[in-house]
């Protein structure tokens, strides 16, 4: 059985920010099918149009079927996950630069709480998540200007995530300087296993 990851972008961001197409290209190269889907309206990110937009790329969910997210696309992630019906599985999640909260300094942007708040006060069901995978990893940055390092401990208190605290890495992003993700595929890779 084929084994298919799907890479979600962040707010803003597009299949071709980022590290995702290098993620995708490692990955494929190993054999693996792999999508990067563009989420729609990417400034203006809606819960409900997000996961439905990645529960139509992907399908049915199984056990072979695997997760990675960048910041808020780690939030779709989740809310993707949270939502299968009651005997589907997910191989595993991988979840970048994911945050609950935002760092005082996002709220200065003046569109920020329009957007933010619906994800950040949408209740998430921790326990129907972890039902549907045991597998989840946190990668979080100890210098990220978006997202408390104290997230962290959300994912590792609600969800059990395995949690690896990069150092220095900001937001993930290539606007950190972060255009390759070794750790995350190695993570990805060791999860399929």
């Amino acid at each position: 059985m084929i084994k298919r990851a799907f890479i979600i972008h962040g707010w803003g961001g597009s299949p071709e920010h980022d590290w995702l197409q290098w993620l995708k290209e490692k990955l494929e190269q190993k054999g693996f099918e792999v999508h990067v889907p563009a989420m729609p309206n990417t400034f203006f990110p809606k819960i409900n149009a997000w996961t439905s937009k990645l529960k139509e790329v992907v399908g049915k969910c199984d056990e072979n079927t695997y997760f990675v997210g960048h910041s808020i696309g780690c939030q779709t992630v989740m809310r993707y996950i949270e939502s299968l019906k009651d005997k589907e599985k997910a191989g595993g999640a991988i979840l970048v630069a994911g945050w609950f909260n935002l760092t005082d300094d996002t709220w200065d942007e003046s569109y920020t709480p329009k957007i933010a708040n619906e994800w950040i006060h949408t209740k998430i069901d921790f326990e129907k998540i972890k039902k549907h995978t045991k597998k989840i990893v946190d990668f979080a940055s100890d210098n990220d200007p978006y997202v408390p390092l104290s997230d962290a401990e959300i994912f590792r208190k609600k969800l059990n995530a395995e949690v690896i605290v990069l150092h220095g890495k900001g937001h993930v992003s290539e606007e950190d300087g972060v255009k390759e993700v070794p750790f995350v595929l190695d993570k990805l890779l060791d999860m399929m296993k």
